[in-house]
């Protein structure tokens, strides 16, 4: 492959600089070397995409637009990277890319077809900017540049990035002759003796069979592996032949869709063309044509072959994931690495996951900054033993830890150097099935200021202190105490928790939660991955662990794993099939919703896997469906005005999902921080039973792309779904309601809130008759509704002249029941008139004392 270099319109740059491509050194001709006539110019115009953005000036799309006056540049780091979505499968020759001053030294040309699975097609070392132009050669649909060494202290940046070749057309598939089927693992609903299993169907060999039991209706099915197009079936039936039967196929083993239906059937070997795609397919009979049983020679079964294919599951885990074990050389350097680049990027593109396998680790200071998480990869948490820290602190905010945001720690114990760790966070920083050996202190260094938090299926052998904290929740854990609290402290579940003490302090304590369920983690079998499924409990206390009741392990070939630079088109395709989806570290722009369909889909994200909806799509839609596992993930606004972030649910939904619900843990939005973000709704939850388990939904206060209609969003929640339950509800600063309820028997056990900073006037906020939205509104039409622990705080820095009406706002009816309530103004910025509806005593003055209402009605 050829490397030229050109000289830049701008600067000359004296020529001989290396660029490498596999293992050769090229030395650069002075003048550009024209391209073939046939080559033609594929990426103008075309969906550009990338890791990180300068700004909202210097967007991906400004290096594929044609005109040189606009550009691409990223953020300053060196893990950054372009692409370029052809439209189609085209076959690549070269790539031409005019840097701005701000070039990369060291970079990789890279392929792909999906945009999920990469091949490099060229590396370059060594450019000194201008103009490069790599020769390539392969079939692609994706085209991008991976960054590896910045040639300044800036991020890369492209005045154009060109991609040449031929347009193609995928090719049609055909259908396979192999069997796909033969020696795949197989089952049956019954077999007839020891002599005829389900396996002799799919052994290749037509002189063993299997048989069923003699009566109606019977199954035979194999499993292939991934998911598969089909688009044939052969069977050989001996004697004992099915009449009537159905071809059927399943992405899950569970669900399943049919593929042709027979009926009078007469034996013999038949061949049946389908049309559909499935990982299992089976073989159901539902009436005889014999007295005995139902009776195989063989199945085969034919797959298509050319086109673009499945999308397979599994696969390595990117670039950001950072496995390591006890042996692994340099690991607190490791840590300290990613520390000192995560420690103040509040609103970087940064994004690690720490991955941990089972053994006993010394002398380790995990420190967690931004955007990175440490898990465990045992099946319990003591499986892999920390002597050492997991530290959070506030060092990078002097000593304040109110932003401490996004990062979080699972499934490991530790021994804490001094015996007590240091966990100091604020919303969106969970610590999840960890035992600590020792004492737990949720405060920065010096006692500053700190807003969290969240513990959930955790053993503290020792003492918890908050010291500082103003809030905190935790769920079915066990701690040895609990010292102290400022404003509200709650518990369900949790051994050795305080008494309830609303009325003269910060504790509201439920010995058990009503429904929980844990968030799904990955894990080691062996060598192999697998994604633990927690199963639902009732009225649990303490931890899950190690008994992990009823819970189920998935295989990592059952997800599709998504990487930088993967396409909603590609995710979509994926969860079509019958995949899961495992979002590895990094942040994912989609020009489409992405479509969850599927009952018991798991969408689970490592490192705080961030997905953010272009040009106004909704991120993510999950339809009425049972068990759909929703866990670690951030959601992002884009600068087009979105109508609803994230919605769980159609607006017809009505379906019953009380003995497998849908659950949302874990899972933040964010609106505005990071740049403009504009949304009308943030989360909508229109299906019955849902559980909401630790979620922080933020309209941000601070950072870029900030205004009272800069990241405009009127709703944090709306519930419109009967039976939801919420527990640790973190919900910010909207410019309306925070929370609206309109479903039935809705019940909530936490919540903490601030109203928006930035509300102008007492005019901007005014309603009905009302100053100010209320933080939690249950809607007119409810009948039933439940709530404890919630508090409402208001610093209203843009005129803090502003007296807001109440917190809280519920309809006056038997079934209303609102228990343990409180509003605070923060050092005298604005004031609250009342707690709830018309009651409850004023806030006055700067000293943040809490108005509280023990129960309304």
């Amino acid at each position: 492959m050829r490397h030229i270099k050109q000289l830049s319109r701008l600067r000359r740059r004296a020529l001989g600089a290396a660029l490498v491509a596999t293992a050769a050194l090229v030395t650069l001709p002075a003048s550009p070397t024209p391209a073939a006539a046939a080559d033609t110019l594929l990426s103008q115009g075309r969906t550009a995409t990338a890791s990180s953005t300068e700004n909202a000036a210097t967007p991906a799309s400004g290096a594929v637009d044609g005109d040189r006056g606009t550009r691409w540049s990223s953020a300053p780091s060196d893990d950054q990277w372009l692409q370029v979505d052809l439209g189609v499968t085209a076959s690549v020759s070269r790539v031409v890319l005019d840097w701005e001053s701000a070039f990369g030294k060291d970079y990789r040309i890279q392929l792909s077809q999906d945009g999920g699975s990469w091949t490099d097609a060229g590396t370059v070392q060594g450019s000194d900017g201008g103009v490069d132009t790599v020769d390539v050669t392969g079939q692609a649909r994706y085209v991008r540049m991976q960054g590896l060494d910045r040639a300044t202290a800036w991020g890369y940046s492209l005045w154009e990035f060109q991609v040449y070749g031929t347009a193609g057309t995928t090719p049609p598939a055909s259908c396979g002759t192999a069997n796909s089927a033969q020696g795949r693992p197989a089952s049956a609903s019954s077999t007839e003796n020891a002599g005829t299993p389900a396996s002799a169907a799919f052994d290749g060999d037509t002189g063993t069979r299997w048989s069923s039991q003699a009566s109606d209706p019977q199954w035979v099915q194999v499993d292939l592996g991934s998911v598969r197009e089909l688009c044939k079936v052969d069977l050989n039936w001996e004697a004992a032949h099915a009449k009537d039967f159905r071809i059927e196929a399943s992405a899950d083993g569970r669900n399943w869709t049919t593929l042709t239906s027979v009926t009078g059937a007469t034996g013999g070997r038949t061949a049946y063309e389908v049309s559909g795609s499935g990982r299992y397919v089976r073989v159901l009979g539902t009436a005889r044509a014999t007295p005995y049983g139902y009776s195989l020679w063989e199945v085969a079964v034919h797959t298509a072959s050319g086109g673009t294919g499945p999308i397979e599951g599994g696969g390595d885990l990117g670039p950001n994931v950072i496995v390591v074990d006890p042996s692994t050389p340099n690991l607190q350097q490791k840590f300290d690495q990613v520390f000192a680049q995560q420690e103040a990027a509040q609103f970087g593109s940064g994004r690690y996951q720490f991955l941990l396998k089972p053994g006993t680790y010394h002398g380790i200071n995990a420190q967690l900054g931004f955007y990175t998480s440490v898990s465990g990869l045992g099946l319990n948490p003591d499986d892999v033993q920390i002597n050492g820290d997991i530290t959070v602190d506030a060092g990078w905010f002097n000593g304040n830890a109110t932003q401490n945001f996004w990062r979080s720690a699972e499934n490991l114990a530790l021994t804490p150097a001094n015996g007590t760790n240091r966990w100091a966070v604020a919303q969106a920083a969970p610590f999840r099935r960890i035992h600590v050996r020792g004492g737990l202190n949720l405060a920065p260094n010096g006692y500053g200021w700190a807003s969290g938090g969240y513990i959930a299926d955790s053993k503290i052998d020792g003492t918890v202190g908050p010291y500082s904290q103003q809030q905190w929740y935790t769920r079915d854990s066990s701690v040895g105490g609990w010292t102290n609290g400022v404003w509200n402290m709650t518990f369900t579940g949790v051994q050795g928790a305080p008494a309830s003490n609303f009325e003269t302090g910060p504790y509201t304590t439920f010995d058990t939660t009503p429904i929980s369920r844990e968030k799904p983690f990955l894990h080691l079998d062996g060598s192999e991955y697998k994604v633990f499924v927690p199963a639902k409990r009732t009225n649990a206390r303490g931890v899950s662990w190690p008994a992990n009741t009823g819970g189920t392990s998935l295989p990592l070939d059952r997800f599709y794993v998504v990487k930088p630079g993967a396409t909603a088109a590609t995710i979509n395709a994926a969860l079509d099939q019958g995949l899961n989806l495992l979002f590895t570290p990094g942040v994912y722009h989609i020009d489409r919703t992405i479509e969850v369909k599927r009952a018991d889909t798991v969408v689970l994200g490592l490192g705080l896997a961030t997905i953010v909806p272009d040009g106004g799509v909704d991120a993510m839609h999950v339809a009425d469906v049972d068990g759909v596992r929703l866990a670690g993930f951030l959601i992002d606004a884009g600068p087009q005005r979105s109508d609803t972030l994230l919605r769980v649910g159609p607006a017809d939904a009505s379906a019953d999902h009380s003995a497998n619900p849908t659950t949302v843990q874990d899972v933040f939005v964010r609106i505005g921080g990071a740049g403009p973000g504009l949304a009308t709704d943030s989360v909508v939850i229109n299906s019955d039973d849902v559980i909401v388990d630790h979620t922080w939904i933020w309209r941000a206060d601070h950072g870029e792309g900030v205004g009272w209609e800069t990241n405009r969003a009127d709703y944090g929640l709306r519930v419109n779904g009967d039976d939801v339950l919420t527990t640790g509800l973190f919900v910010e600063h909207f410019n309306k309601y925070d929370v609206v309820w309109s479903g039935e028997r809705g019940r909530t056990i936490f919540f903490q809130n601030e109203k928006a900073y930035d509300a102008p006037n007492e005019a901007a906020i005014t309603h009905d008759g009302i100053v100010g939205y209320a933080a939690y509104k249950v809607a007119d039409s409810v009948d039933e509704h439940e709530a404890w622990a919630l508090g409402s705080y208001c610093n209203y820095t843009s005129d803090d002249t502003i007296v807001q009406h109440h917190g809280f706002q519920v309809p006056v009816k038997p079934g209303i029941r609102m228990r343990h309530l409180q509003v605070i103004s923060l050092g005298g910025k604005g004031q609250y008139r009342h707690v709830i509806n018309d009651t409850g005593a004023p806030t006055s003055g700067t000293d943040t004392v809490p108005s509280k209402v023990v129960r309304f009605p």
